[in-house]
């Protein structure tokens, strides 16, 4: 295996990102045939736990208890089916060419990398794109209820980023169904013991004994209980970040803190910056709102996105005085048709967010305060009729009138970018290991996949080919030669060290008995990281946040309010922890933004945009994942580099235009 390693131009370690030889389309086919396994009865003497029940959590654990290991597995929820992955809603995607339309597995890899602004590994993303037909007879055989063609096959949608439909859904819930199918295989793992659910638990920090992960620390969020587990190797499935903006798609209870414990214990964060803003959320409303809707992706299938092409038919708008289906079609500009005539409404996430936030910083913009455009469907239903539509969008369209109190079958939706997901994460290898041995990172949570920006649809394609098709195998290449290790016992000093620090830092925070709640907190937190570190980034705006961060994060220590007690079900002090978290998280995105002096994907710095105000990559300076390294509290981390080295892929200025 070739050595892909990460430098820096402090003394870096070696790290080997395990990229199999040969040729791209041949890399996974050798790396299976040349990997370590672990027989059946040996597999019997294994523990592991895995973090989260989403669909990277739940294919994980239930494929690994399918193959004979024993498997802890754990979720904040009541439930595994209430993970946030139930919240996706548009499709997955597969090369499967079921329209003969010109899809591939080599286009589905390329239009992945080129949609993450080619700042992913090129392995990676071959693999992804390879194992993605896979996924759908798995998930077929499981029952999911895909949507089928009159003649039984089933049906595909288009998404931004390719002009193939690759797509497969199940009306708008395909999260939901996917989710469902993956719980079904977990609850049959679960009834024959060979998972143990573990559920309202949540991880607080990771145990390394001799430089590998031998457990966790858990608090069961019912009892407030600090609880101890081991095992052989740990795998983490527990989502992004993106509420570190407070304001974001993501449920409430998505955080960060399992990806900050893996850090502090020597995991490195990769790529940071990279978050995506969402082109189709329903657009704020007021001042006291906790979190934002998306509204999927498909829905740009066939909804024409447009705004007023006059500022004074859109001031008009906005007070009221016109509606917008009082403007001819002449009056309208459907600005991403008319700026990306190849791609039009389905240009990829990044750059139909920038369109709209342009279109809306002109004057444009509609809705009471001038941050929404229009997601229109006259012309759909005109072409194929209210029926088609509503069958196509009908649970979309009533989720979308019931928080807006408007008919979206009678007037365009109003929608506007928000914070979705996140592209960077904890670094693995291609084997899905951290930088700890033994320490597995999939799904979300890592960094792997999708580069500086990620395409519709790919976020359940990465979750279920991490956890069914990927990790059930290079995990084994680990525990080959650990079949001999014994059991841990949770009273070793390192389980000791571990939840003593936990139990200070509650103590910490519990005593602080300030004069701001935790929410209040994280909403100012949110605000400076959407002003400074959202659509648009710029040097000046980065160092700002850096500063406002550490006068947040000294707030936070000094003057945040948690009432009851710790050792009892307390929601504050799970969201406390949570923003302790974020805050840090927070920092490392603002310090990761201000070092790449590029515009690439979702990371847009304003001082480097072509003439036409498209992201402008340094492939000379920049083709690097940022790896960083914590130092220890109150240091700075250190910045290491993999280089993202493409040997079967052109780098190009994207264009969605021809």
């Amino acid at each position: 295996m070739t050595k892909k390693q990460v430098t820096s131009q402090t003394e870096a370690p070696i790290i080997d990102a395990k990229i199999p030889e040969g040729h791209l389309a041949e890399k996974w086919t050798n790396y299976k045939a040349n990997q370590k396994l672990v027989n059946p009865a040996n597999k019997r003497r294994l523990d592991i736990i895995v973090v989260g029940t989403g669909l990277a959590g739940a294919s994980a654990a239930a494929s690994l208890a399918e193959l004979g290991f024993n498997v802890l597995n754990f979720c904040i929820q009541d439930s595994p089916r209430r993970a946030h992955s139930i919240a996706a809603q548009g499709g997955i995607n597969a090369a499967k060419n079921y329209q003969n339309d010109g899809d591939s597995v080599y286009r589905l890899f390329y239009d992945t990398l080129k949609g993450g602004d080619y700042r992913a590994r090129e392995a990676n993303v071959y693999r992804l794109a390879e194992v993605s037909n896979s996924i759908i007879d798995q998930c077929v055989a499981q029952g999911v209820p895909f949507a089928r063609e009159y003649g039984g096959l089933l049906d595909n949608r288009s998404f931004g980023g390719a002009q193939v439909s690759r797509t497969f859904y199940a009306r708008g819930q395909t999260g939901q169904q996917l989710l469902l199918g993956a719980y079904s295989a977990l609850s049959r793992q679960v009834g024959k013991g060979t998972v143990k659910l573990y559920t309202r638990h949540e991880m607080l920090d990771v145990v390394i004994i001799d430089g590998r992960a031998r457990g966790i620390i858990a608090r069961n969020l019912v009892t407030g209980k600090i609880e101890r587990f081991s095992a052989h190797a740990v795998v983490v499935g527990s989502g992004g970040y993106g509420n570190a903006f407070f304001l974001s798609t993501n449920a409430m209870s998505c955080n960060g803190s399992a990806a900050i414990q893996m850090y502090k214990k020597g995991a490195f964060f990769a790529n940071p910056a990279f978050a995506q803003i969402h082109p189709t959320c329903i657009p704020v409303h007021g001042e006291f709102q906790s979190k934002l809707t998306l509204m999927s992706e498909s829905l740009r299938n066939d909804g024409r996105i447009w705004v007023p092409k006059k500022k004074e038919d859109a001031e008009a708008i906005r007070q009221g005085k016109l509606k917008p289906t009082d403007l001819k079609e002449e009056d309208r500009d459907y600005f991403l048709e008319r700026r990306y005539p190849a791609f039009g409404n389905l240009v990829p996430r990044d750059v139909a967010s920038r369109a709209s936030k342009e279109r809306c910083d002109a004057g444009y913009g509609v809705g009471n305060t001038g941050l929404a455009v229009y997601l229109d469907f006259e012309d759909s239903i005109k072409r194929l009729g209210e029926d088609v539509v509503r069958a196509r969008y009908g649970n979309l369209f009533q989720m979308y009138e019931k928080i807006v109190d408007d008919n979206p079958y009678k007037t365009p939706m109003m929608i506007y970018p928000a914070i979705h997901y996140t592209m960077g994460g904890i670094w693995v290898d291609y084997e899905l290991q951290t930088t700890v041995k033994g320490l597995f990172c999939i799904g979300e949570a890592n960094f792997s996949d999708h580069g500086a920006n990620r395409l519709g649809a790919s976020a359940l394609m990465q979750g279920l080919a991490d956890g069914y098709f990927i990790l059930p195998y290079t995990i084994q290449n680990y525990l080959a030669d650990q079949i001999r290790v014994p059991r841990f016992s949770t009273e070793l000093p390192e389980f000791d060290e571990a939840e003593n620090q936990i139990s200070e830092k509650i103590k910490r925070i519990m005593a602080v008995q300030g004069k701001r709640s935790v929410d209040s907190i994280h909403r100012e937190l949110g605000l400076v990281m959407w002003d400074f570190v959202g659509m648009g980034r710029n040097k000046a705006g980065l160092e700002h946040a850096l500063e406002r961060i550490q006068k947040i994060r000294k707030e936070f220590w000094s003057n945040v309010f948690v009432p009851g007690k710790a050792e009892d079900m307390n929601n504050e002090l799970e969201k406390a922890l949570r923003v302790a978290d974020f805050i840090e998280i927070g920092e490392l995105m603002a310090r990761d933004a201000l070092l790449r002096e590029e515009s690439c994907g979702g990371h847009f710095r304003e001082e480097y945009q072509t003439e036409e105000g498209e992201a402008l990559r340094n492939d000379e300076k920049f083709a690097f994942a940022s790896c960083w390294k914590f130092n220890g509290e109150g240091e700075e981390p250190t910045l290491f580099k993999e280089m993202l080295e493409y040997e079967f892929v052109k780098r190009q200025q994207r264009n969605y235009k021809a």
